[in-house]
């Protein structure tokens, strides 16, 4: 029988929840179950594909191709498990769910409501991620915060599934923040307590109460929660905050969270094996300490939240890690960037990666990126708009196409060296209707990508719809640039990149290489382009940057 753990925030958002989460799906799976995690968000929109990344952070993709919430770039990172699009739904996708079956005549002419189709919609996803995936424990955290109007039918599906299940096969676990107040020398409970209070109310009383903060709360403090809150005194643990996220799961460990939560749910509480994850936190706190930093210029456009680029900074640090170095990253505007400046704001820089992104806003500066990056010899890494972007600055200043440019931008430019993939011409919906998930990749023998991966076939995730344009294929490879990697078909272009002769590493992806990156197995092309980096901060050759024999993982 599949156990149920729901994760819910009180007070305010951003605590911390899904790394909470998270840290318990990684002591679990460390005591040998299958954990799986899913992510319930109460707003409105289908999914966060079409949401402003000043809003919502990055669009995570799923293997499958399903685009989701940043939080399941955190659970894929602490499990070590590729989720599904089982794993992320909305408030939007019930409706929507519901309103077609209702058109369909599904429910016969009956009034459609809150309760009970919502709910048992709600519902039917918590039976449908553990159907369909064998897991031994599934953990599912609610966006959000409790009192929310919005999250008010999920909290009523959570209440009615444990009922249905038992409640000796489902808990609930409330991260509440405990705040410092500066004045007065103390943390306060009051929040924690009015917050467990309006849980209690919709008929939910939680088994677990983790509190945040940026103070410890020491032992008092949680009794008087625990009091209050009519929870166990052994089931209130402090979170407070950690030098790392990866720092999370020992630190709840040390408390025993997850004993604890296996004996609430019945499950025999196997001997723990962390090694690994443990070795990795103690290589990222020693190379924050130890040698001069690598730093690495992300020149992008969603920059004023670097929650947009969060798989990528993540990915760059475990690389960086890997090789026992701390990685500096800079988010730089690429709207900004001028020829004026471009030298100035770069030339420190030790690598240079182009992120994906939507929009002509920021391209120019994109493109001079690229170009100081190829005429400096910098290291350089482009994903997705950064593979189109290096095409774009070779077409112009190498293979004698002036102005080149993608039609996504300039519709009716001479030099279209980036079109619209085929069979996106006739699509109008916007919303999960690109290239997106797990596509295979012919990687050609003898490239930097090859060394990188080792294999000749391999399985990205993309979310795109333009594409190297295969009009000019010959005229630009004629011109020197090296295509890398291309769908097994050879229709479309996968990687592109310089030769080792004319640039050290120079290598760009149409995937998003980012999202399979683990702290302890850091993504091929991270790991390669950080190799890279580290040799040019060090003036050495590439080749002689060595893996350290005591990393531990």
């Amino acid at each position: 029988m599949t156990k149920h753990v729901f994760v819910t925030g009180g007070v305010v958002s951003s605590l911390g929840k899904g790394i909470t989460a998270a840290s318990l799906g990684r002591l679990l799976k460390s005591r040998g179950y299958k954990v799986m995690m899913q992510k319930a968000d109460p707003y409105l929109n289908v999914d966060p594909g079409t949401m402003s990344p000043f809003q919502h952070g990055e669009v995570f993709v799923t293997e499958d191709g399903k685009e989701t919430d940043l939080d399941l770039g955190h659970y894929e990172r602490f499990i070590n498990e590729n989720l599904t699009r089982e794993s992320n739904f909305t408030t939007g996708l019930i409706y929507q769910s519901l309103i077609r079956r209702e058109r369909a005549g599904d429910f016969l002419g009956g009034t459609v409501q809150v309760i009970p189709h919502v709910t048992n919609e709600i519902r039917d996803r918590f039976r449908r991620i553990e159907e369909h995936t064998d897991a031994d424990v599934v953990i599912t955290e609610l966006g959000g915060t409790i009192g929310d109007i919005e999250g008010q039918p999920f909290v009523e599906a959570m209440r009615q599934f444990r009922n249905e299940k038992g409640p000796e096969d489902v808990c609930f676990i409330h991260v509440s923040l405990v705040p410092y107040i500066s004045a007065a020398h103390e943390v306060k409970t009051k929040p924690t307590q009015h917050s467990v209070k309006e849980l209690r109310s919709m008929g939910i009383q939680p088994d677990f109460i983790v509190c945040r903060s940026d103070h410890e709360v020491d032992e008092a403090i949680r009794s008087k929660i625990a009091s209050f809150c009519d929870v166990p005194a052994d089931h209130v643990f402090e979170n407070s905050d950690c030098p790392s996220i990866y720092d999370v799961p020992a630190h709840l460990a040390d408390q025993g969270f997850d004993v604890e939560v296996c004996e609430r749910l019945g499950l025999d509480p196997r001997e723990r094996e962390l090694g690994p994850w443990n070795a990795f936190t103690k290589a990222m706190h020693r190379a924050d300490h130890e040698g001069a930093p690598v730093r690495i210029a992300v020149v992008g456009k969603y920059t004023q939240l670097p929650d947009a680029y969060l798989s990528i900074i993540e990915a760059l640090h475990h690389a960086a890690v890997f090789f026992g170095r701390h990685v500096d990253i800079d988010l730089i505007d690429g709207e900004n960037l001028s020829e004026d400046d471009v030298e100035e704001v770069l030339g420190g820089a030790d690598g240079i990666l182009v992120p994906g992104g939507f929009g002509i806003r920021g391209l120019e500066g994109k493109i001079l990126a690229a170009e100081r990056a190829r005429t400096h010899k910098v290291p350089f890494l482009g994903i997705c708009l950064g593979l189109q972007v290096a095409v774009c600055e070779y077409a112009r200043n190498v293979a004698g196409m002036p102005d080149a440019s993608s039609t996504e931008f300039v519709p009716d430019c001479e030099y279209p060296v980036i079109d619209l993939m085929p069979d996106q011409e006739d699509v109008s919906d916007k919303g999960g209707t690109m290239r997106l998930g797990a596509y295979p990749c012919k990687v050609m023998p003898g490239t930097l990508a090859r060394e990188a991966y080792g294999e000749d076939l391999i399985y990205e995730r993309h979310r795109h719809r333009y594409e190297v344009n295969n009009a000019f294929r010959e005229r630009l490879t004629s011109a020197g640039l090296r295509l890398s990697g291309l769908s097994p078909d050879e229709r479309l272009v996968e990687m592109v990149e310089l030769p080792e002769e004319v640039h050290p590493w120079f290598v760009a992806s149409q995937f998003h290489p980012e999202f399979k990156s683990r702290p302890t197995h850091p993504q091929p092309l991270f790991r390669e382009f950080m190799r890279a980096a580290i040799a040019y901060h060090d003036r050495v050759d590439r080749r002689d940057v060595e893996e350290p024999e005591n990393r531990g993982y």
